[in-house]
């Protein structure tokens, strides 16, 4: 993810307008993927590495229903499976494993987790994101400034927005695929 490769020396890590406006823009593509046509379409491999954006900022999401022409017939080949899902085997449809608009919507989630704080969703070693906020959440009462990412910690006058997204991504990361929200309403 763009925001991601922005860190170390010489470079210039986003700020918290453009990170709102790449999940904003984000949320709206993806919406309109769910809304369009009442025809129940699905992106299928949602990553922050499927999100292109343009020299203004804008987001745009790639590779939509290209796991449809890659998938197998194997459901333990997990290649083509976003790596969060494949540790919260609820959000997965269990009868054949395939994704669905909720899955899309947990893998969203995992997005903006990653706009928040500042790290991938699996990174070489450590516990899936998720599950890190999941854990550090209910240990404390002052935990949102622990997983918001430090450079973000220079925008104090933004601390609502940051903590409405960061209920929205973990509403859309809900053990549950009931409890997921629909990207209409997210």
């Amino acid at each position: 993810m763009l925001m991601l490769e922005n860190r170390g020396p010489g470079r210039t890590p986003l700020d918290w307008s453009t990170r709102l406006k790449l999940a904003s823009s984000s949320t709206q593509g993806l919406a309109f993927l769910h809304c369009y046509n009442k025809a129940k379409l699905f992106h299928g491999h949602l990553t922050s590495s499927n999100i292109l954006v343009d020299h203004l900022g804008n987001s745009c999401l790639a590779d939509i229903g290209l796991h449809q022409l890659f998938s197998t017939t194997s459901s333990s080949h997990n290649a083509n499976k976003a790596p969060e899902l494949m540790l919260n085997n609820n959000i997965i449809s269990q009868s054949q494993r395939n994704f669905t608009q909720k899955s899309d919507v947990y893998s969203f989630g995992v997005i903006l987790l990653e706009i928040l704080i500042g790290r991938m969703a699996m990174e070489e070693g450590d516990m899936s994101l998720v599950k890190w906020v999941q854990s550090v959440a209910p240990a404390r009462e002052e935990w949102t400034w622990e997983v918001i990412d430090f450079e973000l910690l220079v925008h104090k006058e933004m601390e609502l927005e940051m903590m409405a997204l960061l209920q929205v991504a973990l509403l859309c990361v809900a053990p549950l695929p009931k409890d997921c929200p629909k990207m209409s309403i997210a």
